[in-house]
């Protein structure tokens, strides 16, 4: 993941746990749709990347079985917990920094990692070299100009508000480097790092609990860096009552999945 000091959403932070969790309801799913898709399969090797909290992981372990291996690496593996020790190995990684693993891997996954990074596309480039040949590498990032809102269907006080709010957020992440359209560009990204097969999909859920959790948490780890002229600490708790009393229908960013496979030979 990227430099701790330029990440917004530091994940040393208590509200970390929260969004990992409404992450892990919202997308979940949807991620390992895709990998089973691919074919993770017993005694596979996977490297799981910027893994944030364990439940990919531990989906992975139980996929490749005991002769397999899972790899989880994060900047911060204080919330990669509860995983079985005999097929995962936690290790703390900065993947613009670090020398990358010796090994090749018939699966590398990224999720909401890369968006986060000034050298991202160097990045996917460094993840598809570790690929072995007929492997997969997986990329799955927010796209937050495709759909930029919080509510489409503003209608109301609420409505406007929480877009109010997520301009905001937006406005703060491209503060720190993130790229709004970063998601679109992953089939190109992944054609030019030498990758085959490549397809993408996108996921998008319009309302749910899971939405208005994750956006709650992100609102009260970023509450001070949100206030500014046109945001008053009252309009933060405001929305916060609304999130939590009324089914406010907030959305998440559109998740952009791409997938792209290491040739087995050289044309």
């Amino acid at each position: 993941m990227a430099d701790e000091r330029a990440y917004l959403l530091d994940n040393r932070e208590p509200e970390a746990g929260r969004r990992f969790d409404a992450i892990a309801e919202l997308f979940d799913t949807w991620t390992l749709q895709h990998l089973d898709r691919l074919g993770v399969a017993d005694g596979q090797h996977c490297w799981e990347v910027g893994a944030g909290g364990p439940g990919i992981a531990r989906a992975l372990a139980q996929r490749v079985g005991p002769t397999g291996r899972v790899l989880a690496s994060d900047l911060d593996t204080s919330w990669l917990t509860g995983l079985p020790g005999d097929t995962v190995e936690v290790i703390r990684h900065d993947i613009t920094r670090d020398p990358l693993p010796d090994e090749r891997f018939d699966l590398v996954h990224a999720r909401l990692v890369l968006v986060h990074l000034p050298d991202r596309a160097e990045v996917l480039r460094k993840l598809a070299s570790t690929v072995r040949p007929g492997g997969w590498l997986v990329i799955e990032d927010a796209d937050p100009a495709l759909q930029p809102l919080a509510c489409p269907d503003e209608h109301g006080p609420n409505e406007v508000l929480a877009n109010r709010i997520r301009r905001s957020f937006r406005a703060r992440l491209a503060e720190r480097g993130v790229d709004l359209a970063f998601g679109r560009t992953l089939p190109r990204l992944l054609r030019a790092a030498g990758l085959t097969s490549v397809a993408a999909e996108s996921y998008a859920p319009v309302t749910s609990r899971a939405c208005r959790e994750l956006e709650a948490a992100t609102v009260r780890q970023l509450r001070d860096q949100l206030v500014g002229p046109d945001l008053s600490a009252g309009d933060l708790d405001q929305h916060l009552a609304n999130l939590r009393d009324t089914e406010l229908d907030v959305t998440t960013a559109p998740l952009i999945s791409c997938w792209g496979q290491r040739p087995t030979h050289s044309r």
